[in-house]
């Protein structure tokens, strides 16, 4: 094997391999030659090469969604760094942990004028869990005589080796970015056959947090006096919360269970389409009333963000008495409300709460249940009379996603448009809910498929798809991967906002008009095209989609009239009021 004879970098990947930190996603650069030439080299190392650093980072963002663990990104020094940062936001906010490893220039050569240098340390301070910058080495061997040099050199060594340790230690335990910035001298392309450095190792700490039953006591007295209490969850990773668990909380009648598709949690008796349920109470006949009829007095929360504005509005007007989150690593005060923060996972502190309470007579779930089957009665209804359009583009596409499917939804109208409708239990819904940008979707959604065993789907928006093109521009590309691209020339959710549709120029500035097709994006990386333009088409080729053998990625894209899309929605939430 052989690594750079650069001690520093010799460090960093040994250090990374002795924490687990396997994958390394790199993108070609002259000043992180000794990393990507240790990494590349390396046999225990899964190395990725992909040149366009904002693609890179979201593509390792969705192999550690996936993967559960660290995954490290490799850059030279300048401007590629920054291309790193809308990916290391939303790391940061959907605690995904990424290594970020940025080469630098030694620290007299910044800001003297040579080219692609920036000011690199603590660049991302404010979206970071912990940034460590390192100090820079000779590639050369230390002369024993000279020992002014030679203390020099294992102080700056010791100095490292801890940084290392605590950054990638950060992002085990905290599930989060951390940034370490190496800097380097040249020259930088030597390699030697054994390493010189043995750095010391300091373990992350990796023992759960736990709770007791006496210390939910006084929680359990509180809950059980309250007659409506709602417990909403955002995203959520797929089977992390006991199933007898959820059964045990779905049979009080005083508990009324919201879900998110990025939830991924299911069960009869959970409310899974929010908005479905509170955006008809906007426009009834006494809104206040039903609002007041909905708001708990104890609002549980877990999981991350949550997509629905409605859910978000209602609590921030309807104010529950308590609002508790349980989560390991931090708590949102969302809704205005928040008291009591239980820093454990659900499972820990359901398996010690539950037992302590009681199930009041209450109607609270019931009557919103007989709500709930109401509009699903009248969901269908109207998907049935409506013509083509966005809303009947979805439902179709959502009937024909396979069981076992990993499942991507970009950001904007498309993750809206999805909590609609409902999803199997054996579908695991991400999307990029950390910032909700429309950057990323498609890398991370490929980043995702190269890491699951699960066969990998697409949906997204024109705009999305468009926007982070140089996602398919790589050679990991699963030939299992689909995308199903709903085309609706521009940036549709802009017409449904209230205002925006009638302010000037609304077509260039805001929708962004558009007749681009992703046919010569197919052609050029090698995918399968599809188009649909109508109903029939659009399910005969989902059909197709699904039930030929894979011998390359496939991309259906679904045009669908932009100047009703907006109509039907709006019509959606009125019609299915009663």
């Amino acid at each position: 094997m052989q690594i750079s004879n650069i001690p520093l970098a010799q460090s960093v990947v040994l250090l990374c391999l002795s924490k687990g930190i396997n994958h390394v996603v790199i993108s070609p650069g002259s000043r992180n030659a000794p990393l990507t030439l240790s990494f590349a080299n390396h046999p225990q190392i899964n190395a990725y090469s992909i040149v366009d650093e904002r693609c890179a980072a979201f593509f390792a963002l969705g192999m550690a969604q996936q993967l559960k663990r660290p995954v490290a990104l490799v850059c030279t020094s300048g401007s590629a760094l920054l291309n790193y940062y809308p990916a290391v936001a939303e790391a940061f906010y959907s605690d995904i942990p990424l290594v970020v490893i940025s080469a630098d220039r030694p620290v007299e050569r910044i800001d003297i004028g040579d080219g692609q240098t920036i000011r690199q340390k603590n660049v991302f301070q404010n979206h970071i869990l912990y940034s460590a910058n390192l100090y820079s080495e000779v590639a050369l061997d230390i002369s024993p005589e000279d020992r002014k040099i030679q203390q020099k050199f294992s102080e700056a060594q010791k100095h490292n080796e801890r940084e290392i340790n605590l950054a990638l230690n950060t992002a085990i335990e905290q599930n989060g970015p951390v940034h370490i910035n190496v800097p380097f001298y040249e020259p930088l392309y030597g390699m030697v056959e054994k390493t010189s450095v043995n750095p010391l190792e300091i373990e992350p700490i990796k023992e759960p947090k736990t709770i007791s039953a006496e210390a939910l006591k006084k929680y359990a007295s509180t809950w059980n006096k309250a007659k409506r209490k709602l417990v909403l969850v955002g995203v959520h990773e797929p089977n992390q919360i006991e199933q007898e668990l959820l059964d045990k909380l779905a049979k009080d009648p005083s508990v009324l269970i919201f879900t998110e598709t990025t939830s991924n949690l299911h069960h009869k008796k959970f409310i899974t389409r929010i908005d479905k349920l509170i955006a008809p109470l906007e426009v009834s006949e006494n809104p206040e009333s039903e609002f007041r009829q909905l708001q708990p007095e104890i609002l549980l929360t877990f999981g991350g963000l949550v997509i629905s504005k409605k859910i978000k509005a209602f609590l921030r007007t309807h104010s529950p008495q308590q609002h508790w989150h349980v989560d390991t690593k931090k708590a949102l005060n969302t809704y205005f409300c928040l008291n009591k923060h239980f820093d454990v996972s659900a499972n820990e502190f359901l398996q010690h709460f539950l037992p302590q309470v009681n199930q009041p007579e209450s109607n609270y779930r019931d009557f919103w249940l007989e709500v709930k089957e109401r509009r699903d009665i009248h969901h269908l209804q109207y998907i049935e009379r409506i013509p083509f359009c966005d809303l009947k583009a979805f439902s179709k596409i959502v009937t024909y996603l396979p069981k076992k499917q990993l499942i991507h939804f970009s950001n904007s109208s498309i993750i809206r448009y999805a909590q609609l409708f409902k999803f199997e239990k054996e579908q695991f819904i991400y999307c990029n809910r950390g910032t909700s940008g429309i950057d990323g979707s498609t890398s991370t959604s490929v980043g995702g498929a190269v890491a699951s065993t699960m066969p990998t789907t697409l949906v997204t928006g024109d705009l999305s798809f468009l926007y982070d093109s140089n996602a398919l521009w790589n050679n990991y590309i699963p030939k299992d991967f689909k995308i199903i691209l709903i085309n609706n020339q521009g940036g549709g959710i802009f017409k449904i906002l209230p205002g925006a549709k009638e302010t000037k120029k609304f077509s260039t500035f805001f929708e962004t008009k558009h007749q681009l097709t992703a046919e010569h994006l197919c052609k050029m990386y090698g995918f399968e095209y599809q188009t649909a333009s109508n109903e029939e088409e659009l399910e005969g080729n989902l059909g197709l989609l699904y039930a030929e053998k894979n011998n390359k990625p496939q991309l259906l894209e679904v045009f669908t009239p932009s100047d009703i899309n907006d109509k039907y929605l709006k019509d959606y939430f009125k019609f299915i009021l009663p």
